[in-house]
């Protein structure tokens, strides 16, 4: 035992001596801290627009008659502009739009669908179908998107969920899986029904969703679609009702609604120049006021396609001071991020960055490991969080490497 005292003594000392040096740099991370860096648009990167300053238009300016309205950038949702957009509302059949996306996902499309007594029941608009014929699945998606026909949405989600009460499950899991909090459906056709409604905002990023299949956009932006029924053969030809299509230069669609306690309600879209909008407008007047619904969208898409340009917000050349390590090989390691976060501004939008880096770590480290964060905003609205991550790997301190630090103390000694 007493022949074992020393080694131990020593090795003790080993590990003091080591963990000295350790604290002794970790008392020079105090004066780290997290940093919050506005960054603010030059004019150099201000939108070069192709039209005229005069002519832009600004949100004073828009005059809507829609109750509830908004406009958001496809690519991640962030709202451009709303009014009362996060209010829950009626949207009747811009439902449609839900309807169609989840069966496109669901179901096969060469599926045969045989109509119920019950969806042959639904009131206008209707195709008509009568109980017991068969379609295929694809023909009524034309028919639901191009002409609304509320028979053929119940036949559609009775096949796919099993019934509509079922559909609507799968629709309301959607909706919550888009992030969307304050939409409920009850009916695949969007007619009136207690707890059945939406806001603005959410049913243009379900639409923002939807569009990002090629599938979809293919059947919204036909023309015409003939089909017949399998059975006995009758024919039929459906027609897009949707003006926008045809008033609007980039219009890729989306989708029209009107009930009597909606309103006219309208989904668009449009893709131009690398930036797609989609807008919403909800009880967009009454009858006969059927009209304002375009005008309200021209409106919306006017101050998105004038006033909106990509810009790139990534600040790479960010620099970081090393984080000090505890435990480590090495007393430092350096950090770094990378991105690409390119975004639509209009002129006078701030980006703010809130960076949290850390001042010290505990080997060992992994190289690329994600140990900070910096968070991207356009005023106080969050828009993207980038990682900041390790340049390279440390490995923690072991005794052999103890020793070796020792006995270089000791020599440096002479």
């Amino acid at each position: 035992m007493k022949k074992k005292i020393p080694g131990i003594i020593i090795s003790v000392l080993i590990l003091y001596f080591c963990s000295i040096t350790q604290y002794e740099a970790l008392l020079t991370s105090l004066n780290q801290e997290k940093v919050n860096i506005p960054i603010a648009m030059e004019d150099k990167n201000q939108p070069d627009s192709k039209v005229k300053s005069s002519e832009l238009t600004e949100t004073k300016n828009l005059k809507l008659y829609a109750q509830s309205a908004a406009l958001i950038d496809a690519a991640n949702g962030r709202v451009l502009y709303e009014k009362n957009g996060y209010q829950e509302m009626p949207m009747a059949s811009t439902t449609k739009i839900m309807t169609c996306i989840i069966t496109l996902e669901k179901a096969n499309l060469e599926d045969v669908v045989t109509i119920s007594k019950y969806a042959s029941t639904m009131p206008d608009v209707q195709l008509n179908v009568i109980a017991g014929e068969q379609y295929k699945l694809e023909d009524l998606l034309y028919s639901l998107m191009l002409e609304s026909h509320n028979d053929v949405a119940v036949a559609i989600a009775e096949h796919v969920g099993g019934s509509v009460e079922g559909f609507a499950k799968l629709m309301n899991e959607k909706a919550r899986e888009l992030g969307c909090e304050h939409t409920n459906f009850v009916t695949p056709n969007g007619l009136d029904a207690q707890g059945h409604y939406t806001t603005a905002v959410e049913l243009s990023r379900i639409a923002g969703y939807a569009i990002q299949n090629p599938e979809f956009i293919k059947i919204t932006n036909t023309a015409t679609h003939q089909f017949s029924e399998l059975t006995k053969g009758r024919g039929f030809t459906v027609s897009n009702k949707d003006r926008f299509l045809y008033m609007y230069n980039g219009a890729i669609g989306i989708k029209t609604g009107f009930t009597s306690k909606a309103g006219y309600c309208f989904v668009g879209a449009v893709k131009r120049d690398g930036k797609t909008f989609i807008s919403s407008v909800l009880g967009s007047g009454w009858p006969p006021h059927k009209t304002y619904k375009w005008s309200d969208t021209v409106g919306l898409m006017d101050y998105g396609v004038h006033n909106y340009e990509y810009r790139q917000i990534f600040n790479a050349e960010k620099e970081f001071a090393p984080a000090l390590v505890e435990d480590g090989k090495e007393n430092y390691v350096e950090l770094y991020y990378t991105g690409d976060i390119s975004l639509l501004m209009r002129q006078g939008e701030v980006v703010n960055v809130v960076y949290k880096v850390p001042t010290a770590m505990t080997a060992p480290i992994k190289a690329d490991m994600a140990v900070g964060s910096a968070k991207y905003y356009v005023g106080d609205e969050f828009i993207k969080e980038v990682p900041i991550l390790t340049k390279t790997a440390i490995e923690k301190i072991d005794f052999p490497f103890c020793l070796d630090r020792i006995k270089n103390m000791f020599l440096n000694f002479k």
